[in-house]
């Protein structure tokens, strides 16, 4: 049985983090989320690294997502994942140099599966090739799946479906849940967790972020017992 499918609150907007990220935490550390991460752009490192630590501080796992294509930039991104001392690092297209850096850092890695492209990122390719490629990063150290399935140029839901079913892996739908009937479609699909970032500073769960973050978790709470549509 899996457990409950868990937010990722990503200080984001067009896969680049807010430049007010540290002050919206502030505002909102104390909501029921415990997963909080945001981007390797466009953030100064020392203000990455200051913002980490206090999440840490505030007992938060954190994330750092990463989009990143190539080999160089993409173990660029792992090495600023290192530094700031993260939890989990997301995104990057899999190469065995980047979970390798991962391993021998203690960060689980999540990377994307598909063709991937831009910023903000689209995903292009066959469900039944991305699987094939998840399974190959999950059998050579990667530790789940990045699922960028709502920027996905086909049917959405039906990758969802098919990856998170097909995979005994975590797997987060990353990316434009921004609405209550795809946050429905999301929790019925199980995934192990899924991210919101521009949705929430869009405010398409109505309300503060941080009235939207609250709103959100009692949402998935209410999920598990059937009270929701």
């Amino acid at each position: 049985m899996r457990r409950k499918t868990e937010l990722i609150v990503m200080l984001t907007y067009d896969d680049l983090t807010v430049k007010n990220a540290a002050e919206i935490f502030e505002e909102c550390k104390d909501t029921p989320a415990s997963i909080w991460g945001f981007k390797e752009q466009p953030l100064p490192l020392p203000d990455m690294q200051a913002l980490f630590a206090r999440m840490k501080e505030c007992g938060k796992t954190t994330a750092l997502e990463v989009v990143a294509y190539d080999e160089p930039a993409c173990i660029a991104g792992a090495e600023t994942a290192v530094r700031c001392g993260v939890d989990i690092l997301m995104g990057t297209c899999f190469y065995d140099s980047v979970a390798k850096i991962c391993k021998e850092n203690g960060l689980r890695y999540t990377p994307f599966v598909g063709t991937v492209s831009g910023r903000p990122s689209v995903l292009e390719g066959n469900a039944e090739d991305m699987l094939a490629e998840a399974k190959f990063a999950l059998s050579h150290g990667a530790d789940g799946i990045d699922l960028l399935g709502y920027r996905y140029t086909g049917d959405a839901a039906a990758l969802n479906r098919r990856i998170v079913s097909g995979l005994d892996a975590p797997v987060c739908i990353a990316g434009s849940v921004d609405s209550f009937a795809r946050l429905d479609e999301v929790l019925r699909t199980a995934p192990d967790s899924f991210t919101i970032g521009s949705a929430l500073f869009d405010d398409c769960f109505g309300g503060s972020i941080r009235e939207q973050i609250e709103r959100i978790c009692e949402y998935i709470d209410r999920f598990g017992t059937g009270e929701t549509s």
